[in-house]
C-alpha cells in the first residue's frame, strides 16, 4: 500500500537522481530553475526523512556516500519506470526519440563505436547521443548511464546482456625494433626489453603471462607510457619498444605489417579482456529509442569486429 510518506517523498527522490547525475547542486538547480541553496534544502530534508547521509559535501566537489549510491540505484529505477509510463501515454514510445546516454571503454569509443556514431544519428534524427567514455567499473544507475559497453570477463549479473564479440590482449613490436634489439621467446626475457604501458597506476608496468599451468609477472619498464591506446599504438609502430593492445586496437596495424605480434603462444592477463558486453537495466518497456540503439549496435559491430581490411 501506497504511504502518505513516500507520495511526499516521490518528488524529493527524483530530485535527488537528478543531483546524483548532474553531481552538483547548482547544475541540478540550473535545470528546476531553484536556486541551489533550496536544492540543497530539499536534499537535506530527503536526508532526515530517511535517516542517511545522502552527500559528502565539500567546496570543491560533491560526492556521493555508499548509502546514497544504494539508494540512487533504486530510485533511478523508479525515475525510469515513471519516464516509461509517461512515454506509454505518447508517442515517444513508439518512435525513436530522445537522450541516450552510452558509456564505453576509451579505445574501444574511439576505434569501435566512433565511426557508427553520425551514421546511427542520420538514421534516428529525433534521438540524441551522450557518449562517455569510461574505464573501469561502472553503474550505471547512480552515473545516470542507459546503456553500457564493457570489456570484462564478468558481466554485471543485474542487468540486461547482448554479448557483442570478444576481446584478448595482444603483445606488439615493430618489425624494426625487432631486427635491432632481438626477439623474446620468453616473458621473463622483456625485462631487457623497452615496453610501453598505461602509467595510470603504480602497478601498470606488471604484465601477466600464462601458458598451460606456467605463470609469469614481469615488472617492465621504458621510456615511454601513455594511457591513451592510439598513442601507445604509435609509440610502439615507431619503434619506441614493445607493447599490449585489445586485438582491435592492433588490427590493422598487424594487417598492414607495421607492427607483429610478439609471444603469441602466451595468454596475456589484464583487468580488461573476455566479452565485449552490452548492457542495460532490466525494465519491462524499453523505450524506442534504446531499442532501436541497441539494435543498430548488434547489428553493425560484429562485422567491424571481424571485418579484414
Amino acid at each position: 500500500m501506497i504511504s502518505n510518506k513516500l507520495i511526499t517523498l516521490l518528488p524529493d527522490l527524483a530530485i535527488f537522481i537528478l543531483v546524483v547525475e548532474e553531481k552538483s547542486f547548482t547544475a541540478a538547480a540550473k535545470k528546476l530553475g531553484v536556486t541551489p541553496s533550496a536544492l540543497s534544502k530539499t536534499i537535506s530534508r530527503l536526508e532526515k526523512a530517511l535517516s542517511v547521509k545522502l552527500f559528502e559535501r565539500t567546496t570543491r566537489r560533491l560526492l556521493i556516500t555508499e548509502a546514497g549510491s544504494r539508494i540512487a540505484q533504486q530510485c533511478q529505477t523508479m525515475v525510469n519506470s515513471a519516464q516509461q509510463a509517461v512515454e506509454l501515454s505518447s508517442e515517444q514510445h513508439a518512435l525513436p526519440a530522445g537522450p541516450i546516454t552510452v558509456s564505453a571503454p576509451e579505445a574501444f569509443m574511439n576505434i569501435v563505436l566512433q565511426p557508427l556514431v553520425i551514421p546511427f544519428l542520420k538514421q534516428y534524427p529525433d534521438t540524441q547521443l551522450k557518449l562517455r567514455a569510461v574505464d573501469g567499473p561502472v553503474d550505471i544507475f547512480s552515473q545516470g548511464i542507459d546503456i553500457c559497453f564493457q570489456l570484462t570477463d564478468k558481466p554485471n549479473p543485474n542487468l540486461i546482456l547482448k554479448e557483442i564479440g570478444v576481446t584478448s590482449l595482444v603483445l606488439c613490436a615493430s618489425p624494426e625494433y625487432l631486427a635491432s634489439r632481438g626477439t623474446p621467446n620468453h616473458p621473463t626475457q622483456l625485462i631487457d626489453h623497452d615496453c610501453l604501458y598505461l602509467a595510470e597506476t603504480d602497478h601498470d608496468n606488471n604484465w601477466y603471462f600464462a601458458k598451460d599451468n606456467d605463470e609469469h609477472t614481469i615488472a617492465v619498464s621504458g621510456r615511454y607510457a601513455v594511457n591513451e591506446a592510439q598513442m601507445r599504438l604509435n609509440g610502439v609502430i615507431d619503434g619506441l619498444g614493445i607493447g599490449i593492445f585489445h586485438d582491435f586496437v592492433a588490427r590493422h596495424a598487424l594487417e598492414k605489417g607495421e607492427v607483429v605480434e610478439v609471444l603469441s603462444d602466451w595468454t596475456i592477463k589484464g583487468n580488461y579482456h573476455g566479452k565485449i558486453a552490452l548492457q542495460y537495466a532490466q525494465n519491462k518497456y524499453l523505450p524506442a529509442r534504446f531499442r532501436v540503439f541497441i539494435d543498430y549496435m548488434m547489428e553493425q559491430l560484429p562485422p567491424i569486429l571481424t571485418e579484414d581490411r
